[in-house]
């Protein structure tokens, strides 16, 4: 079975209410939520998702090796991998960074019904 995380848009309330809820032992599955569509764009660009979709379940790995699997400078990774570690998304463990999921699904509602 895939580990997937959910990535979305949360209002705060929304967010507490699922605390909430997990602390009564309601399971909610793997997410990850901002506030904004903007922030979750600026947070999750095109390359930083491109480190994330060559991370997806592979355990740790040095950014070095990240650098190397998306084609880009080790420089740049590093600063686009250290934005992803201060928003929570990947996790800095012994031997590198790891993203600890298999695959990422995005949620979120753009329009009126938003």
């Amino acid at each position: 079975m895939k580990n997937i995380v959910t990535v979305g848009i949360s209002s705060l309330d929304d967010a507490k209410d699922r605390l909430a809820a997990a602390f009564r032992g309601e399971p909610q599955g793997n997410r990850i939520s901002f506030l904004t569509v903007e922030q979750m764009w600026k947070t999750l660009s095109p390359k930083r998702a491109e480190i994330l979709s060559i991370m997806a379940g592979q355990g740790a790995m040095p950014i070095r090796e990240v650098a190397r699997r998306v084609g880009r400078d080790v420089k740049a990774v590093h600063g686009d991998v250290h934005a992803l570690l201060s928003a929570g998304v990947v996790d800095q463990v012994k031997g590198g960074v790891v993203f600890p999921y298999d695959a990422v699904h995005v949620d979120f509602m753009l329009g009126e019904a938003a």
